[in-house]
């Protein structure tokens, strides 16, 4: 049975302690099993008070970031390597503090437009560095999650094909697939095949719609999406990822090209989702019991 999450952006620009205590305890509220933090400034975020928090309100915990131009993995400036793999393993210490499972998001190279294809060498360098991660994650009991995004914000990536191919050659047992309902809809043909490439490889899935708002207000073909999930037999994390102007973190909400309000009562809005995505994943689980 898979868990549902809930993204802390939905609630807090901001993850302080108070900030962070606060985002937790509605998310607990709205009835979800976990949330996903944006960790984007691990070396800023006070794990020991995390955890403090964490134990409090007795759900799970995950945290998701993606890489700038000084801490591109997948780049061919040898300082941007080393500076990146430097911040992932910072955010492994403190997910491994918090009790966290999963590191996921744009952890493999930058989250920008890229102007060009990446080169071969700045591929090798990122997964050079993704591989001694992904064993530092693994020695914590923490998995790795390399979210397929679509072309606007990543170079490596915008497939879940692409997503096979690359961890088929990085060839590490604890790195896996995560497909975003939000970027399939850009980059894909469909919401089944694509759950169905990834196979077994798949380990966390975002479900975002397709302007990032209410779920079932836009696009996405979210009754297949669940189909396929219940077709591969997937009990990971599903984790509900929804941004508006009326929440800001200036870092992520720039980057993401957050500008319209898509929503303003983030209550009414996690647990819609909720019930939402509960609801769907149930419906394919009783067609497929007969």
């Amino acid at each position: 049975m898979s868990q549902f999450g809930c993204h802390g952006s939905v609630w807090s620009g901001s993850f302080d302690t108070e900030s962070f205590r606060g985002a937790v305890h509605r998310t607990a509220e709205a009835g979800y099993d976990l949330i996903e933090i944006p960790l984007l400034d691990p070396y800023a975020f006070d794990a020991a008070r995390g955890r403090q928090v964490m134990d409090e309100y007795g759900i799970g915990i995950n945290a998701s970031l993606g890489l700038g131009d000084a801490t591109d993995i997948s780049s061919e400036d040898a300082d941007a390597v080393a500076a990146g793999e430097h911040l992932l393993n910072r955010a492994v210490d403190v997910l491994a503090e918090l009790g966290a499972q999963w590191l996921v998001g744009v952890v493999y190279g930058a989250l920008k437009k890229h102007m060009a294809p990446a080169t071969e060498r700045a591929r090798h360098n990122g997964m050079e560095v993704m591989r001694r991660v992904a064993d530092r994650a693994q020695g914590h009991g923490i998995k790795v999650g390399l979210e397929v995004v679509n072309r606007y914000e990543t170079n490596i990536m915008n497939t879940a094909r692409e997503a096979v191919a690359y961890v088929t050659e990085l060839n590490h047992p604890n790195a896996y697939i995560h497909l975003d309902t939000y970027h399939m809809n850009i980059e894909e043909s469909d919401m089944m095949n694509p759950f169905l490439d990834a196979g077994d490889r798949l380990g966390y899935v975002h479900i975002g719609e397709s302007h990032r708002g209410y779920l079932g207000s836009g696009s996405v073909d979210f009754d297949t999406a669940f189909r396929a999930l219940n077709r591969i037999g997937y009990t990971g994390p599903i984790v509900f990822e929804s941004f508006s102007s009326a929440v800001v973190d200036p870092v992520l909400s720039n980057m993401l090209g957050v500008w319209r309000n898509l929503w303003d009562d983030n209550v009414d809005l996690a647990r819609h989702a909720n019930q939402f995505m509960r609801n769907k994943a149930r419906a394919v689980e009783t067609i497929a019991m007969h």
